[in-house]
């Protein structure tokens, strides 16, 4: 039987260390566990993750020097042993000796001494270490500390708030189908099968759970009444606004929530593109699910002069590739798989991207600009910049402080995730 703490720091170190996607690896390390074991093990990642920076100082404290090299694994041992005692619901001498026994799976048993002593000191000088890691903002907001430069510069008055939000579980989403179901007709069969719920008049297709649940036990979800959104990605299709017969392409459409989102509002023909031909399957599983069709094609939007067939569309959205921090509370290995150099490439792609994309749009024709991402060089800067290099391009405003020189609507995390939109119309 596989230990889940022997897995989570194989799990930790793949991703911090090598650099892997915690998307990529959870699924392989939680083959054959039981369902519980699997939630245990997402939580102790998701965890170990979003206290990277507290953990690290915690272990510097108390070993006389950092386990490296072959023995590196084990330092990540160390911070799910110390995750538990710290943030879960653990008994502390579960947590010590379930964490010890890691050792046994993980072939090192020569180390059960060391570990079970620094998990031992830590549970008696928590309250010191604490204290001290709070002293530095790296540990105090357990972010790295050019993301935590960024976001105070671009939000000065609330930058605290976005990293404190970043640390929370994000809530559960569903968009309701409005071609089956008006968002109340869904809310009050979610209500007679006792699933709490509210619904928030900034989102008209969407309702949050008071819980996260299994898909199948959501009413009709196999037959697409509703699907799982966040709020944010909700108002896509809602800004694009598409209409019965349009020619509509969604450019970076994996994993497909927007291009279903789409074609649940309108009879649309839709191109749905991407240049990830795994994450393309996706696309097309979600539409058989609600039994929609999309046209799916796998190409690199950035290079439409290899797949366009030079028929302009009516619609265009653009969610383009970004640093995805506005989804850090979804995806906590962002902070640790993001370097600040990174910024500066994907604002550069974004910008050929959005150059690329904008001559297959018809004159008159709308095109959405979308990341998820709460930085400006990727969203206004980009937008601004790209409204002052083309004459043709007219920007239409979401929002009453929505300029062309402060173009767009910026969600930041919370009720949502953080999400970028700006939309633009083609002059006549």
């Amino acid at each position: 039987m596989s230990n889940v703490r022997a897995l989570a720091a194989e799990t930790l170190y793949n991703v911090v260390d090598k650099g892997a996607s915690l998307n990529q690896e959870l699924p392989f390390a939680s083959q054959g566990l039981s369902p519980k074991d699997k939630a245990l093990l997402q939580q102790i990642c998701y965890g170990v993750l979003r206290y990277l920076p507290s953990l690290e100082n915690y272990c510097q404290q108390l070993l006389d020097q950092p386990l490296k090299g072959k023995r590196r694994i084990f330092q990540f041992l160390l911070y799910v042993g110390i995750y538990q005692l710290q943030h879960m619901r653990v008994p502390p001498h579960a947590a010590i000796s379930e964490t010890v026994n890691a050792l046994q799976q993980m072939r090192a048993l020569g180390l059960k001494g060391l570990i079970n002593a620094i998990l031992r000191s830590f549970q008696r000088e928590q309250a010191e270490l604490e204290e001290k890691a709070k002293q530095i903002p790296v540990c105090k907001f357990n972010h790295p500390g050019w993301f935590i430069k960024q976001v105070t510069a671009a939000y000065p008055d609330n930058w605290q708030e976005i990293l404190e939000a970043n640390q929370l579980q994000a809530p559960m989403w569903l968009r309701v189908n409005q071609a089956q179901y008006s968002t109340q007709e869904y809310s009050e069969m979610l209500k007679a099968n006792d699933i709490e719920h509210t619904l928030n008049a900034d989102f008209p297709d969407g309702i949050k759970l008071a819980k996260p649940c299994d898909v199948y036990a959501l009413p009709e979800f196999d037959t697409g009444a509703c699907s799982v959104q966040d709020a944010a990605a909700q108002l896509a299709a809602r800004f694009l606004d598409p209409q019965n017969d349009d020619v509509i392409l969604d450019a970076c459409a994996a994993p497909g929530g927007k291009t279903c989102h789409i074609l649940e509002l309108a009879d649309a023909d839709v191109l749905a593109l991407d240049s990830d031909s795994e994450r393309l399957e996706r696309v097309k599983q979600n539409l058989v699910r609600i039994g929609l069709a999309a046209d799916l094609q796998c190409a690199d939007a950035s290079q439409p002069h290899i797949w366009w067939d030079e028929q302009q569309f009516d619609r265009i959205l653009l969610d383009v590739p970004c640093s995805a921090t506005g989804v850090i509370r979804r995806h906590p290995d962002i902070k640790w798989l993001r370097r600040a150099s990174d910024i500066e490439d994907l604002a550069n792609l974004q910008g050929d991207i959005l150059n690329s994309i904008w001559p297959l749009l018809k004159p008159g024709g709308t095109l959405v600009y979308a990341t998820c991402s709460v930085l400006p060089q990727e969203n206004q800067q980009q937008v601004a910049k790209f409204l002052a290099n083309n004459q043709s391009a007219e920007h239409i405003p979401l929002h009453e402080n929505d300029t062309p020189t402060l173009p767009g609507l910026q969600l930041l995390p919370g009720e949502s995730d953080g999400f970028y939109y700006a939309k633009l119309v083609k002059k006549h």
